[in-house]
């Protein structure tokens, strides 16, 4: 083809993509006038070219000293590390239970094991995948549903439902007695894998059900189904006890008793004082897109089948505020989860909306509230961590808030977190609340039937 041809095809080609909506050569044009090139413009490119933007756009008036004090905290533990997994929600969930228990004795400490309570988590979201495809069998491949269950079979992210059904169903065991692998802290291989094989066994089950097999036959293929993926926990997280002996330890690491034998039920027992946390709790959330004071329910966002969807009441963040206030007060962490990467001052441990400022450095604006945010997917519920202190002005309003991370120790403040209370109105989501510490009027609303969203909400990722 001659270079003449070549142009002439070129620009066909070019008017052909400029059509309905695309870039023009006019517009190209516009937009190219539209940047005025100065000589300051040269030396923000040479030093973004060279430079992390955060550290470029970091707002030197707001990092002076971080205030560390709390007027109001509970007592110190240990600092967990999820390290390469998406298991922050059982860490944060754990770290609250470990923390009721410390407080509850006086004097004891336990540390429980994730790899544990993550391995029935696996297999409980590979069942509930396999029985959604079977329950929407007969729905076409490219139907909503359908779409969601093959799109996410299995995750190893979640919320405190997820906490409080597991253990429900399988109590807890302490970390020595179930150590953590390197798949457990490493989950991706594991995960890829097992997803791999759930899809190609729901496609298998579709065909069982459109075939017109008995439900019987179907339950013995999908039992077959999960013993290969338990398998594969097990080869990859180890098996899980079924009993084991254990004595508790004080907070010099010294035996406290003679060891005791245990089953994970009787040890969940024994360390809760509870058969069950669903019940003893609610859950809240602020969604300002929906109406406050009313419950919602988000179908599918479980971790069993047979277990309970993640149902919230809405509220204000300044009633949000005084729930965890109550609880803070009274010596007892809470399950919380947030937007944690906007702002984050990573090497203070600081979040704070202006620790950075982009729209200087690029001279625009980004200027979504947190409805817009979330409604267009530029923020949500990503990260959960255990809510551990408030700093109270002289009239009782936050200042500030800290968290336990589970990014190790060496992470932030020795682990810890410390958001500004303008953060945490605009980047906080969600709060696990003992019922002790909310009023009667909101225990009644949470009692209301709750109007069910679906899954695909933009809000409604598992936390990480």
């Amino acid at each position: 083809m001659s270079g003449l041809a070549v142009a002439a095809f070129s620009l066909t080609t070019y008017a052909q993509t400029a059509k309905d909506g695309g870039i023009s050569e006019s517009m190209l044009r516009d937009i190219r006038k539209a940047q005025v090139q100065t000589t300051a413009d040269k030396a923000l490119f040479n030093a973004i070219a060279a430079n992390s933007i955060d550290n470029l756009a970091q707002n030197h008036a707001n990092a002076v000293e971080l205030d560390t004090y709390f007027s109001n905290e509970t007592k110190t533990q240990s600092i967990t590390d999820q390290k390469q997994s998406g298991r922050c929600w059982m860490f944060s969930g754990m770290n609250v239970l470990r923390a009721d228990f410390a407080k509850k004795t006086d004097s004891l400490t336990v540390d429980f094991s994730q790899d544990y309570l993550f391995f029935y988590d696996q297999l409980e979201k590979a069942n509930l995948f396999l029985q959604g495809v079977i329950d929407c069998a007969k729905k076409p491949m490219d139907d909503e549903r359908v779409r969601f269950f093959f799109q996410h079979p299995l995750n190893d992210g979640g919320t405190f439902c997820g906490v409080a059904d597991l253990t429900e169903k399988y109590g807890l065991v302490p970390k020595s007695v179930m150590p953590e692998t390197f798949s457990s802290d490493n989950t991706n291989r594991m995960s890829g894998l097992i997803k791999s094989k759930l899809r190609e066994f729901g496609l298998q089950l579709r065909d069982m059900v459109n075939a017109g097999k008995k439900p019987a036959a179907i339950e013995t293929e999908k039992t077959k189904m999960l013993a290969t993926v338990y398998r594969i926990l097990s080869l990859t997280l180890g098996e899980p006890p079924t009993e084991f002996t254990y004595a508790f330890k004080d907070n010099k690491g010294r035996p406290v008793g003679e060891p005791k034998k245990y089953t994970p039920k009787t040890f969940f027992e024994e360390v809760t004082g509870k058969k069950t946390l669903n019940g003893s709790f609610i859950m809240v959330m602020n969604d300002p897109r929906r109406e406050y004071y009313k419950t919602y329910e988000v179908d599918f966002d479980r971790h069993t089948y047979d277990g309970h969807n993640w149902k919230y009441l809405n509220l204000p963040m300044e009633e949000i505020e005084k729930l965890a206030i109550a609880s803070i007060k009274d010596g007892r962490k809470l399950y919380s989860s947030y937007d944690v990467g906007k702002f984050l001052d990573r090497k203070r441990g600081y979040c704070d909306t202006e620790n950075f400022d982009y729209g200087s450095l690029f001279g625009t604006t980004f200027g979504m509230n947190k409805a817009q945010r979330i409604m267009t997917y530029d923020s949500g519920s990503t990260h959960a961590m255990t809510l551990t202190a408030v700093d109270l002005d002289a009239q009782g309003n936050p200042k500030k808030w800290k968290v336990e991370n589970s990014w190790g120790a060496a992470w932030g403040q020795k682990g810890c977190l410390i958001m500004s209370n303008r953060w945490f109105g605009e980047f906080m989501f969600r709060l696990v609340v003992d019922k002790k510490y909310v009023p009667e009027n909101l225990l009644k609303l949470n009692e209301q039937k709750p109007v069910m969203v679906m899954p695909e909400d933009p809000l409604f990722l598992p936390d990480e």
